[in-house]
């Protein structure tokens, strides 16, 4: 199968699979998400053996992600004329935000091919332009203005090479945002909080229907 015929197959997938509708937290933006969480991720999971889908992170408004997008839409200086990437950005939310905001460029990165095409479908649903990135940008930079990173701190190892290299961004001058709502690695002594929300999730997936969620900046030195 050629790359353009996996990328039709990928899209006529979330297309199946998603419906259009506006992020509870930042109803400014559409996006194409599941209605049945559950349902969708036991279908990824039980297909991932043949046909290699990874689990449908995109496919959601994470916590940490609705936090950033609602900071980013009610604080547009913070991104306005500036270069911008979205890192682990799933199905684009934060980037779309950033780009509404009036940045002057959005990369959204995410090495799932699958929120490669939902980054793009959710930017044309919005109106937006945005350079989805497929590659794997941890421990690059790349003159990025700022830096966005939403519910980045599910997992120990991950969430500590994430946070070191974007200590080091912040070191040499790059605004660094997290959005979390208090996961297990988020490491709160290296953060200020600049923003906390009540946002609206998916029970199945948060054990919760509202979960309180912060948006942090990130020092770059430990303190």
């Amino acid at each position: 199968m050629s790359e353009s015929d996996a990328t039709l197959d990928r899209l006529a997938f979330i297309r199946a699979h998603t419906r259009l509708l506006p992020v509870p937290h930042a109803p400014e933006i559409s996006l194409h998400v599941a209605e049945e969480a559950t349902e969708l991720w036991q279908k990824t999971e039980d297909e991932l053996a043949t046909i290699g889908l990874p689990p449908p992170f995109w496919a959601f408004a994470w916590a940490g992600g609705q936090a950033l997008a609602r900071y980013i839409l009610d604080h547009p200086e913070v991104v306005r004329a500036k270069r911008v990437l979205d890192f682990a950005s799933g199905s684009g939310l934060v980037a779309i935000a950033a780009a509404k905001a009036g940045a002057a460029e959005v990369i959204a990165a995410d090495i799932d091919a699958f929120a490669g095409a939902a980054i793009g479908l959710n930017a044309g649903a919005n109106g937006v332009s945005i350079e989805a990135r497929l590659d794997d940008l941890l421990g690059l930079d790349q003159g990025w203005d700022v830096i966005l990173a939403g519910d980045i701190c599910y997992e120990r190892e991950l969430a500590a090479q994430v946070i070191d290299w974007l200590s080091g961004l912040s070191r040499r001058g790059a605004t660094v945002l997290i959005g979390d709502p208090g996961r297990s690695y988020l490491p709160k002594d290296r953060l200020a909080e600049v923003a906390t929300y009540q946002v609206p999730v998916t029970r199945a997936l948060e054990d919760a229907e509202i979960k309180k969620s912060s948006v942090w900046r990130l020092a770059g030195e430990r303190r």
